[in-house]
C-alpha cells in the first residue's frame, strides 16, 4: 500500500508568538498583549461588533470579522496592519450577513455566515467572494439556529474544511461538519454530496482551530456546564465507527467563544464572554488567567512580537 506523507504547514506566526490579538465586542476595539496578558494596547477602535480574528504575518496584516445588526445584514471584513494602521474594509457592509469566525489558508479568508447561513471564502484583498456551503435561505430558515454557521477551521494538507452550527441556546443540537475545499462536480453550496457529519448532540460549539501537527480538532462550547462552558477536541482523522466521544479539556469558563492555538509553543489561548483571557497547555493542563473583567470577548488571535 502507498503512503502518502503528510506535510503540515500551519502559518509561521504559530511558531514566533509574542503577542496576542484580542476582540472585545461590547467596546468595539481589537487590543494587544503579551502571552502573560500584559502592556495592552489598544490597536482599533470603532469596530462594529468584531467577532472573528486571523493574522497574516508573513504580509504583516491582520483581519476581522464586523457582525453589525443581523436584522440589516450588513456585516463587513476589515483589514490593518499588526498595529492597527493603514485600516480599510475589504468585503463591504452587506457582502457578507452576519460573519463571524474567520481563517487565513492558501491565500484565501474563510469565515462563517451566522443568519446567512454560509460558509464563505474571497481572495486576500476581498474579491471572488464565494459561498462553499448553504444551510438555508429566507428569513424562516435564518430565524432557526439549528441552520447558523459559526466557527471555521481549514485543513489545507488535506484540503478540507471544517465548521460548526452551534444550534439553539443549550439545546444539544449543535454540530461540527467537514468538507472538502474544492467543490465536487455538478455540487451546488446547498448540496454538497461530500459534506461529512463529525459531532453532533454538542451544546452550542462555536469556534474551531485545528493543531495540524498532531491532527486534532479543538473547538470552544458556550452552553451550559457539564459539557459546555468548555474547550473540546477530537482527533481529525478518525473513521466514523472508530469515533468516541470528545474529549473536554478545559472548563469553567464564562461562555467560551475564541481560541488561537499556538502548537509550536505546546499552548492555547482561549477568551470568553465573561471577559477573561486563558491561557493552557494543549491538553489543557496548567490553565490560568491571564486577564479578566474585559468586556466582552470574542475572536483572539496569536501574532508575533510589536515591531517585528
Amino acid at each position: 500500500m502507498e503512503v502518502t506523507e503528510r506535510i503540515a504547514t500551519p502559518p509561521a506566526v504559530r511558531a514566533d508568538v509574542g503577542r496576542l490579538l484580542v476582540l472585545e465586542l461590547s467596546g468595539g476595539r481589537i487590543f494587544s498583549v503579551d502571552t502573560e496578558g500584559r502592556n495592552k494596547r489598544v490597536l482599533v477602535t470603532d469596530c462594529y461588533l468584531p467577532d472573528g480574528i486571523a493574522v497574516d504575518a508573513g504580509r504583516g496584516h491582520m483581519y476581522w470579522t464586523n457582525m453589525g445588526d443581523p436584522k440589516k445584514n450588513d456585516g463587513s471584513i476589515e483589514r490593518a496592519d499588526l498595529e492597527g494602521g493603514q485600516r480599510c474594509t475589504i468585503v463591504p457592509p452587506g457582502g457578507t450577513h452576519t460573519p463571524k469566525q474567520l481563517q487565513i489558508a492558501d491565500d484565501k479568508l474563510y469565515w462563517c455566515d451566522r443568519e446567512g447561513m454560509k460558509v464563505m471564502r474571497c481572495n486576500l484583498d476581498g474579491t471572488d467572494v464565494e459561498t462553499l456551503v448553504s444551510t438555508g435561505s429566507g428569513d424562516d430558515d435564518s430565524r432557526h439556529p439549528r441552520n447558523w454557521c459559526v466557527g471555521i477551521a481549514v485543513d489545507p494538507v488535506d484540503r478540507l474544511f471544517y465548521w460548526t452550527q452551534k444550534g439553539g441556546d443549550n439545546a444539544n443540537e449543535g454540530r461540527i461538519f467537514r468538507a472538502a475545499l474544492d467543490m465536487p462536480a455538478g455540487a451546488s453550496p446547498a448540496d454538497r454530496p461530500d459534506v461529512e457529519l463529525l459531532y453532533a448532540g454538542l451544546p452550542e460549539p462555536i469556534d474551531l482551530e485545528l493543531d495540524l501537527e498532531h491532527r486534532m480538532l479543538y473547538w470552544t462550547d458556550r452552553g451550559d456546564p457539564p459539557r459546555g462552558n468548555t474547550v473540546n477536541r477530537a482527533p481529525m482523522d478518525i473513521a466514523a465507527r472508530d469515533r468516541a466521544a470528545t474529549e473536554i479539556v478545559c472548563s469553567d469558563l464564562m461562555e467560551g467563544i475564541g481560541i488561537a492555538l499556538d502548537v509550536a509553543g505546546g499552548r492555547m489561548f482561549i477568551t470568553d464572554f465573561g471577559g477573561n483571557v486563558f491561557a493552557a497547555a494543549l491538553d489543557g493542563s496548567h490553565k490560568r488567567v491571564l486577564m479578566f473583567a474585559q468586556g466582552n470577548l470574542t475572536g483572539i488571535a496569536c501574532a508575533p512580537a510589536a515591531g517585528r
